[in-house]
């Protein structure tokens, strides 16, 4: 049993399964009215599988956009697939959820971002605490408001 509570690896983790539940929602009925999702991500994160000349251009982040044309996105417990077309060719990529970097819906004013200072906590999300020899590192609290996302 560890010592603390490790909310950061608890809230990353609500908060990709959020970004799932969405994902699996529109991979079953479509987007829903004006919604479209700006997805930034990792690309040198283990799990993400893109095209070679996609790597190239997009060697460290990359942001996909689902908007109008998209295909055969599907949801996985940790990770998402789409087909999308850069120049005209389609192209499927495989995101690890952990990948995602920020998630955007600007129709809704709604954001999620997970910036470096979070990977403190995804490290070691099996473990859920610190190794016995490191202190935690010091952090100050985040209160995030929901209502700077909503539309006025």
């Amino acid at each position: 049993m560890s010592e603390t509570i490790n909310y950061g690896r608890l809230m990353h983790k609500a908060m990709r399964r959020l970004i799932a539940e969405v994902l699996e929602e529109v991979a079953q009925n479509g987007l829903p009215g004006e919604h479209h999702f700006f997805i930034s991500f990792d690309t040198t994160h283990p799990g993400v599988d893109m095209g070679s000349s996609l790597k190239q251009r997009y060697p460290d982040e990359m942001t996909i956009v689902l908007q109008e044309w998209f295909e055969d996105l599907a949801v996985t417990e940790d990770r998402f697939s789409v087909t999308l077309s850069f120049g005209g060719v389609a192209e499927p990529i495989v995101v690890p959820l952990q990948a995602v970097r920020t998630f955007v819906d600007p129709s809704v004013e709604f954001g999620l971002k997970f910036d470096a200072r979070d990977e403190e906590y995804d490290a070691d999300a099996g473990e859920g605490k610190f190794e016995e020899d490191k202190e935690p590192k010091s952090r100050e609290a985040e209160i995030v408001s929901i209502d700077q996302f909503r539309k006025h």
